[in-house]
């Protein structure tokens, strides 16, 4: 079983940045494609930014430009940098691990979170 713990969220004033990771329990041998996911309240749980394990990215039109995912294999961290966040972007943040084929298994992080409030 893997294990996934988010941090880095917080208060920030609008403009501001934040630097979210997301640590996993043990090495993940397996391709993966990783992925942030947001949910504010009374809304669904959208995807923000994805990173599959071609080193393709994909981003929510509401944050290109602005947020940035990234990977580090010796840490066995996903990041997510957030720059110029708005009030639109308060909610919490969730990362996710889903392993490729032949592998199996996706895990889901308790998730952290951020208000972008003045």
């Amino acid at each position: 079983q893997v294990q996934l713990v988010e941090s880095g969220g917080g208060l920030v004033q609008p403009g501001g940045s934040l630097r979210l990771s997301c640590a996993a329990s043990r090495t993940i041998v397996c391709a993966y494609n990783m992925g942030w996911y947001r949910q504010a309240p009374g809304k669904q749980r959208e995807l923000v930014a994805r990173l599959t394990g071609e080193g393709i990215t994909n981003y929510a039109d509401s944050v290109k430009g602005r947020f940035t995912i990234s990977r580090d294999n010796a840490k066995k961290t996903v990041d997510l940098q957030m720059n110029s966040l708005k009030p639109e972007d308060t909610a919490v943040y969730y990362c996710n691990f889903q392993l490729n084929f032949p592998c199996t298994g996706n895990y889901w992080g308790l998730g952290t979170q951020v208000t972008v409030s003045s």
